[in-house]
């Protein structure tokens, strides 16, 4: 009788599973979306870290030099670094801050009259009624009405102060603080791994070390002569905005394969619209003629053991880590992306090392003689009757 009522064991024991996956599953979404809200909450701090880490992989290379060179050790050496290199750059903003301001300034309140200039122009003319032109007049109206004409205001716009130098102040702690634990940062890791591994490792960390501090070090002198280059050309032919499109032109030199063409669509329609066509076909070719030169001499010179990286991955990484981090993970991508190179690389190294084995001991083929077919009436042919 007892077993009329009841249920077969075999039957309450998937209902518990059941319930209990569905508890855990649950679990485990919760913990998920508290995870990105921490993430979310916290994305200001992270990017403080990420870009204090990543600059301590761009002063590793010179922090080795100047160790070399001066004997001193790591720690001070380190200070000296890091606390210099931001001396230099808040006495050069001292100097060059407000007319660089003013200049960008002055380019972005005039940017409506230079594009409504190049839409009458004889060159252009043609384009005056067109739709896209039309666009460009309202884009460029519109940015100009963003940038506050009070210089004091334009400075404003970067934010609180005191939260931009708490902002300043921390990711430069964290950077050297960074810096001078390099060395217990990886023989912490290390000493988690099995000796084979932890060689793989250091192998691993030196290349990425090279090829962030390498790449970094490269790109801002490249950028520099690209901005003084170009920059420098605009003044000569009596430019207005000649320090602001220099600055234009270097940064955008920053962001690989494509920053160079984009500041030629910007340096040579203002120097169009303001000394007219002569001034801008000499624009155009100083802006080519660099680009060869910045391609063929200078990146190859300067650049030679940083990164090799296929120029459609560069596209894409710029791509995906400026969705990403916006300026910054553009200007990031590609020492991003080697580094990413780098540990695939690492990671399938035993499978491409053994595909390769395994191509040299397979025996070739042996070649397949065809023999050509007796014509009727030859022998080894039988004719059909």
């Amino acid at each position: 009788m007892s077993g009329l009522g009841s249920t077969p064991p075999g039957r309450a024991l998937p209902r518990s599973v059941q319930i209990t996956f569905s508890i855990r599953t649950l679990l485990v979404v919760v913990a998920v979306l508290l995870g990105v809200w921490a993430l979310v909450s916290i994305s200001t701090a992270l990017l403080l870290v990420f870009t204090g880490v990543f600059l301590a992989f761009v002063f590793e290379y010179p922090l080795r030099l100047l160790m070399a060179k001066t004997g001193l050790g790591r720690g001070l050496a380190a200070t000296i670094l890091v606390l210099g290199s931001v001396v230099v750059v808040t006495l050069l903003a001292l100097l060059l801050a407000v007319p660089l301001l003013r200049s960008v300034r002055d380019f972005l309140h005039d940017l409506p009259d230079i594009v409504a200039d190049l839409r009458e122009s004889d060159e252009l003319g043609w384009l005056g009624d067109s739709g896209g032109a039309e666009h460009v007049q309202d884009g460029s109206q519109s940015l100009a009405d963003t940038i506050p004409f009070d210089l004091a205001a334009l400075v404003g716009v970067a934010g609180n102060v005191f939260g931009f130098a708490l902002g300043i102040f921390t990711l430069v702690f964290v950077a050297l603080f960074v810096l001078i634990d390099m060395p217990r940062i990886k023989e912490a890791v290390t000493s988690l791994l099995a000796r084979p591994h932890a060689e793989r490792t250091l192998d691993v960390w030196e290349r990425i070390t090279t090829t962030i501090s390498r790449w970094a070090i490269g790109a801002a002198t490249i950028a520099v002569i690209a901005g003084t280059v170009q920059g420098g050309t605009a003044w000569l032919l009596g430019s207005d905005y000649a320090l602001a499109l220099g600055v234009i032109a270097g940064f955008l030199d920053l962001i690989p394969n494509l920053g160079a063409t984009i500041a030629g669509f910007v340096l040579v329609p203002t120097l169009l619209a303001e000394e007219g066509l002569t001034a801008a076909l000499v624009m155009l070719a100083v802006v080519l003629v660099y680009q060869q030169v910045e391609n063929n001499l200078l990146t190859p010179t300067i650049q030679r053991k940083a990164t090799k990286i296929w120029a459609s991955l560069v596209i894409v990484s710029v791509t995906v880590f400026g969705a990403l981090l916006g300026v910054l993970g553009a200007l990031v991508a590609v020492p991003l992306t080697g580094s990413i190179q780098i540990v695939v690389q690492e990671l399938t190294a035993e499978r491409r090392r053994r595909l390769a084995r395994e191509g040299e001991a397979a025996p070739e083929p042996e070649p397949v003689v065809i023999a050509p077919e007796p014509e009727p009436g030859e022998p080894g042919l039988t004719t059909p009757s």
